[in-house]
């Protein structure tokens, strides 16, 4: 009875109920249904997590769910409700709680990120154009950063979020700038300050908020998905206190198509606590008065083939770590990759590279887009 229910309900998406198609939910525990209508997207991502279902391409499941519009119709509910308020009533990224992400996600292990990212150890999107390799992907989207940048040896550059250092490294070498690059992830500070040696690259463990001085470029991948709401406002006055006034910044990050004060309960719980997508609506009520905005480049869809060649490599790596991490976590871990390229493919959400200037000063317009 309840399987019909629910292939009625998934009709709209092309799912089946295990069906016979890759893209189909293959059920091995009954009491999955019940789950997933008391927990809604919480239940789903532990229930594949427990084993309860399997899927042969989860990436293209997600990708048929939020195509349909199935998970707007299906999600609400006083349980669903009750996860978005706190993003709403308090800040969830506040100076205090801004190093759980850190702690929970990003100091898992060197040995687990590297095992999937490639040789620039860059954990955002790649720019797949004119290649389908990963590396080379990465290292055109450094290039890509570098050019709208405008960088030059000249130039002191103010990394805020520098994951393993690759960028700052990359600025450096190819470019010959200063950079002085922050983060608050000590196994990330760590490597990248044995990376960069010898490198007119300093790190520092800091809180954004907590920035000071002058630089003449300042760019941003990947960190301001961790920021939150409510501070929006603040991140974009922080960077224009730093940026000079004829400077250029780079913001890189994942957007939502809709602006919201939380994300999804189970990447919120599981993978970036307390994070949470802007909107293009968000960006722009956060940067008036602040920021020109130059240029807006929309990568999205590169986004897709980054995700699914990490989980490639994950899965090729996985004899090597599973010595460190169990099934339960290589179900997590293949959820959250797989269910993002998903997303990305539904277009449901987007990856932004936005080019901007300081308000007020009537600079030149830089060369935007190579």
């Amino acid at each position: 009875m309840l399987a019909r229910k629910f292939n009625e309900m998934l009709e709209p998406a092309g799912i089946t109920i295990n069906g016979g198609n890759p893209w189909d939910i293959q059920v091995h525990d009954r009491k999955w249904f019940g789950r997933i209508l008391r927990e809604k997207n919480l239940g789903l991502g532990e229930s594949y997590m427990d084993g309860w279902w399997d899927c042969g391409r989860l990436d293209e499941m997600f990708h048929r769910l939020l195509r349909s519009g199935l998970e707007e119709r299906i999600k609400g509910g006083l349980l669903y409700l009750s996860r978005l308020l706190p993003g709403s009533l308090v800040n969830l990224q506040s100076r205090r709680r801004s190093r759980m992400v850190a702690e929970q996600h990003y100091d898992l292990g060197n040995d687990l990120f590297f095992s999937f990212l490639d040789s620039h150890q860059q954990y955002s999107c790649g720019f797949f154009q004119d290649t389908d390799d990963l590396d080379r992907a990465q290292e055109r989207k450094l290039q890509l950063i570098a050019d709208k940048l405008d960088l030059s040896a000249e130039d002191h550059l103010l990394d805020i979020g520098c994951g393993w250092g690759g960028l700052a490294r990359y600025a450096a070498q190819h470019y010959g700038c200063t950079v002085t690059a922050v983060n608050i992830s000590q196994e990330q500070l760590q490597h990248a300050r044995q990376r960069c040696k010898g490198l007119p690259v300093q790190f520092q463990d800091c809180d954004y908020r907590s920035l000071s001085g002058r630089f003449d470029k300042v760019v941003s991948v990947g960190m301001f998905e961790h920021v939150g709401q409510k501070n929006y406002r603040t991140f974009m006055q922080v960077v224009s206190r730093c940026l000079k006034d004829d400077g250029i910044f780079l913001l890189h990050s994942i957007v939502g198509n809709t602006s919201k004060t939380c994300c999804d309960p189970w990447i919120n719980k599981y993978i970036f606590p307390n994070g949470v997508l802007p909107s293009m609506r968000q960006i722009a009520r956060a940067t008036d008065q602040l920021f020109v905005v130059e240029d807006v480049h929309n990568l999205g869809p590169h986004y897709d083939k980054t995700l699914m060649a990490w989980n490639d490599r994950f899965q090729q790596a996985w004899q090597n770590l599973k010595e460190s991490y169990d099934i339960r976590f290589k179900r997590m871990w293949e959820y959250y990759l797989l269910s993002c390229a998903g997303a990305f493919r539904a277009r449901n959400i987007q990856l932004w590279q936005i080019v901007m200037t300081k308000f007020g000063i009537g600079r030149r317009q830089p060369d935007r887009r190579p």
